[in-house]
């Protein structure tokens, strides 16, 4: 199209040719303003919607703040894409440019895009709504997804977006995930390997666990983290060094290593004014699985999550 006929020249400007620029103002404008109320009433009616989604759902606010967060989200996310696109085809009609042959150039390159990377994109768009509608992880879940873990920063139809401990971003198409574990659903569990030498009485290092769990279950910066008294397994295993008592705090969701670490220090004090020996040396060192950048490695013992269903 000859663009001389749809902006004039300036010797025949007037009042009247700014029309279209004001149309597409006004449309932008409108856009703008409707993407904005959008998003408004879609946040403020995130739980309404979790309701209809999960009937009596029957999680604390905590999870359904997460889940609420992760669903209006997604949803105006697809409502933005689509009133924009709605702007941008107004826009160009207003001024004067005909749509109908860029609709179909779009129509036959869509038609290429599917035939091409359409499964792809399929498949992936499939997967989020399934995550979404069965609430397998939220936005800031701690998550363990193709063996890589870190915080759910993003959770859209197509991609899952983690940040691990290092900072860097990891973005999973959604179609491509085959595993998936979440670390902080409902509840969150650290398991403690603390081990003592031979010569140490394991039933009075037992009996000193429960005790120190007690004392950190009465301190009012844990208590609230704290959902059950510590489960003290008992001796796991005997190494060359000595044997290694495992026991598990349940915790409130993303709270365990933060308790754990508290758990850590007064284990560490009170079994050296008990004079329970810790053992010196582990034959093996486990990583830490901990995301959070502040984390460190446990002293009395290495954290080590128990074997069970992968989500």
């Amino acid at each position: 199209m000859d663009l001389t006929q749809v902006l004039p020249r300036m010797e025949d400007f007037s009042i009247r040719d700014l029309l279209p620029l004001v149309r597409v103002a006004l449309v932008l404008a409108g856009a703008w303003v409707v993407v904005r109320v959008a998003r408004r009433v879609v946040s403020g009616l995130r739980f309404r919607l979790l309701r209809l989604v999960k009937p009596g759902g029957g999680y604390d606010l905590t999870e359904l703040e997460k889940r609420a967060a992760t669903v209006s989200g997604a949803l105006q996310t697809v409502i933005s894409v689509l009133v924009w696109i709605g702007a941008l085809g107004l826009c160009l009609k207003h001024l004067g440019l005909d749509v109908a042959p860029l609709m179909a150039g779009a129509g036959a390159a869509a038609g290429i895009a599917i035939g091409l990377g359409g499964q792809n994109l399929a498949r992936d768009v499939m997967s989020g709504v399934f995550v979404l509608l069965e609430d397998q992880i939220r936005v800031n879940d701690v998550a363990i997804v193709n063996g890589v873990s870190g915080v759910v920063e993003e959770l859209n139809l197509r991609t899952t977006v983690l940040r691990d401990s290092e900072g860097v971003v990891h973005v999973f198409p959604n179609g491509a995930i085959t595993s998936l574990a979440n670390r902080t659903r409902v509840y969150s569990c650290y398991v403690l390997n603390v081990g003592v030498t031979f010569e140490a009485d394991v039933d009075q290092a037992m009996e000193a666990l429960k005790q120190i769990d007690a004392s950190l279950r009465q301190d009012p910066a844990f208590a609230p983290s704290m959902l059950e008294p510590v489960e003290v397994w008992g001796v796991d295993q005997f190494l060359d060094t000595g044997v290694v008592i495992k026991a598990r705090l349940k915790t409130s969701p993303g709270k365990q290593w933060e308790v754990g670490r508290e758990m850590n220090r007064r284990i560490r004090k009170e079994f050296h004014e008990r004079g329970i020996a810790l053992m010196a040396r582990w034959p093996q060192m486990l990583a830490a699985e901990d995301p959070q950048p502040e984390a460190a490695a446990p002293a009395t013992g290495q954290h080590q999550e128990p074997a069970g269903p992968k989500v």
